[in-house]
């Protein structure tokens, strides 16, 4: 699985900052971004998923040498329980078929939300935080808005920005992608919210990376 730290390089990181900067720059919004390596755990995927390996390799084990019953059958799946359980925790990907896509997408859109509190976006002396959220394991992304950006601008718009982004990352583009939407994010708050002459830079345009 790759680490938040290694999702863009430093000169990627510094061209994104620049993107919020330019944003910022002309309008009163907070544009945040944040990268995290995972949005869940999904232990219930890690257990279904060694059940499921190490039962298919002992029934493979059973016929190669023609020795098929539920005496040797079920010792051997309890064997091969751990090294399949290990290896599904290391690699992370392997347990994401055994997760429904519900439960993927309600996993990151939960996070998502946390990180909008967490990392005070709700706190914007106008209310128009955007926080721009990325979960590598699931290749998701997640774009919210503060209650003053959404009164202007429907929430559901964010969906197709956020799916820029998604399919940026699945195409080894993710810098190029994120840039583009952060401008397209821009474009919508100089409709609305233009720059006012106190502004101030109230949040960090370094990408928070967990």
């Amino acid at each position: 699985m790759k680490k938040a730290e290694e999702f863009l390089s430093a000169e990627e990181q510094e061209r994104v900052r620049k993107a919020i900067e330019d944003v910022e720059a002309h309008t009163s919004g907070e544009v945040a971004t944040m990268v995290v390596a995972r949005s869940e755990s999904y232990r219930e995927a890690e257990i279904l998923g060694a059940v499921l390996v190490a039962g298919l390799l002992a029934l493979i084990v059973a016929v190669i040498f023609h020795h098929i019953t539920i005496w040797s059958y079920m010792p051997m799946v309890f064997v091969l329980f751990l090294p399949a359980w290990l290896l599904i925790r290391h690699i992370s990907r392997l347990g994401l078929p055994f997760v429904g896509r519900r439960r993927i997408e309600e996993a990151v859109q939960e996070r998502a939300f946390r990180a909008f509190f967490e990392k005070g976006l709700h706190r914007t002396r106008d209310e128009t935080g955007i926080l721009i959220f990325i979960s590598l394991l699931e290749q998701k992304v997640w774009i919210l808005g503060d209650r003053g950006i959404n009164e202007k601008i429907d929430p559901g718009s964010w969906q197709a920005l956020a799916q820029q982004v998604a399919e940026g990352i699945k195409a080894n583009n993710a810098s190029e992608a994120l840039i583009r939407v952060i401008a397209q994010c821009g474009e919508e708050l100089r409709k609305h919210f233009p720059r006012r002459a106190d502004d101030t830079d109230e949040l960090s345009n370094l990408l928070i990376r967990e």
